[in-house]
Order: C-alpha cells, then structure tokens, then sequence
C-alpha cells in the first residue's frame, strides 16, 4: 500500500541512508526534518485544512459545496451549478485524484473499501488557522535502532484496522526485531513505496502521545538490518483532524515498552 499521502511523508531508503551517513549532525538532521513536516501539515494541502468527509450515497448527493455529486456504482460524477457535462472524478485509489477547486476549498474522492467518499478541504479552516505547532519529545540519539531483520518468504498477510472499523489486507515483507529497555521487542510492517510502514502503540500512548498509535517509516533492510528511527515517528493525521481514516497498529504491534521519543500529542487530547 502506498501511504505517501499521510502527513505529506515520504521517507525512501536513500533519505535514510543520508541521514544515517552524518552521525555528527544527527540532531540538526532530525530538526530540520521535524520542520519539514510542521510545514506540510499547515500547507494549503496539509491534514489542517481537511473539514468534512462525507459517503456517498448512490445517485444524487449534495454537500456543502457549489453543485452536486453523483455516484454510479464505482465511479463519481460532478455536475457544477454552472451545468454543462458531468466531471468524472478520479478516486485516490487510482493515483492522484481528481482535485475541484471552489474558492479556499476543494474536493476530492476518496476510496475505502466499498466506500467512496467527499474529502472537503479549506485554506481558511479554523484548525489551521488555530494551529499551534507540533510538538516533539527532545532528540535522543540512542532511539535510532538498529534492528535485526526478520524476512517472511513469501510475505505474510497483515490484518489492519482502521478507524472505519474495517479491516484490510497488506502484505507485510518481515518483522523488525530490537531489544530496548531489557525487553525484546518486534513490530510488522506494510510496504509504502520503497520503505516499510510501522503502525505502532507504546506505553506512551494516551499519556505524552497520541492514545491511538503513531506511524514510523523505515528505509529497506540492508545486511540483515534495518533502523528505526523513533525520533521520527509521528501522529497519524486523525490525530490533527476528525475527517481522517487511519489505520490503527495491529495487536502485534502494540509494545510493552516506552518510547520516548518522536512526536508528542496535539494540544487538545
């Protein structure tokens, strides 16, 4: 699954390596990267400025947006108050998908397993404009692990939950195993591009961070090894908004431990 479009991150193996490559400049590293992400997130197409979702029904649907929508099965029509022909929209099930633009918001369609909905964004939105920064446990250079790499052959079938409370399929290549704090532990990911996603809960969770879990991407394994860096892990965007439908970690990874590293709550939870 290609889950590039949480939080705008994008975190290849080349970009690890990278900042695997500067041992002296980690913590300028890590901030620097910290900052790229606060800037995405308040970006006009950042989690900030998402303000409705709403399922379509079949046939004629209205929101509160100029026009209406309408759904034929699989596919999604807009017809604008201006008339003319109907704009089919693509879902972003199929790549990126097709943006309408009103104004300081947009539209676009979202796909969830037999779902289709209206993701709604706005410039102007209240969250972002009230938005008060991410904030960050301090940079500690001994969560960065190094752990041993355990390959599934053929990969394993991961059953993910999300906040819909449905559950989906992924194909998870291996577990990441690690010893920290005494305790050995072991999370599964699914693949996002040419990285391994981490959906993952420690006993922070609903302390110092998000009560749900936080997301950590890592590059691929190489020698039998592969980092994670858990200064870089990060809240999942319905943490920022409640019109996200993030995946939730499975009960694998769930870890006995603290982490205390990577991204704090929001203000407000």
């Amino acid at each position: 699954m290609n889950r590039r479009g949480f939080l705008g991150i994008t975190w290849g193996g080349q970009a690890l390596a990278k900042a695997a490559a500067a041992p002296n400049d980690y913590r300028k590293t890590t901030e620097e990267w910290r900052a790229r992400q606060e800037a995405n997130l308040k970006s006009d197409t950042g989690w900030l400025t998402v303000v409705g979702l709403t399922w379509l029904k079949e046939g004629r649907n209205e929101l509160e947006f100029p026009g209406w929508f309408e759904r034929r099965g699989d596919r999604v029509f807009y017809h604008a108050p201006e008339g003319g022909a109907p704009q089919e929209m693509r879902p972003d099930s199929e790549g990126a998908p097709t943006v309408i633009p009103r104004g300081a918001k947009s539209v676009l369609v979202i796909r969830r397993g037999e779902r289709l909905g209206i993701r709604l964004r706005d410039k102007e939105s209240a969250l972002r404009r009230d938005f008060t920064g991410r904030k960050w446990f301090p940079v500690k250079e001994e969560y960065r692990i190094e752990a041993r790499w355990i390959p599934y052959q053929p990969p394993k079938t991961l059953i993910v939950p999300n906040v819909l409370g449905d559950k989906t399929e992924e194909k998870c290549p291996g577990a990441a195993e690690f010893t920290l704090h005494g305790k050995t532990c072991r999370l599964e990911p699914t693949v996002s591009g040419d990285s391994y996603f981490f959906v993952f809960r420690d006993l922070t969770a609903g302390k110092e961070t998000y009560g749900a879990g936080r997301f950590l991407y890592a590059g691929p394994a190489q020698n039998g090894k592969v980092i994670l860096d858990f200064n870089r892990a990060v809240n999942p965007p319905c943490a920022f908004t409640p019109y996200a439908t993030c995946p939730l970690p499975p009960p694998q990874n769930r870890l006995a431990v603290r982490i205390e590293a990577g991204e704090l709550k929001p203000d407000g939870h």
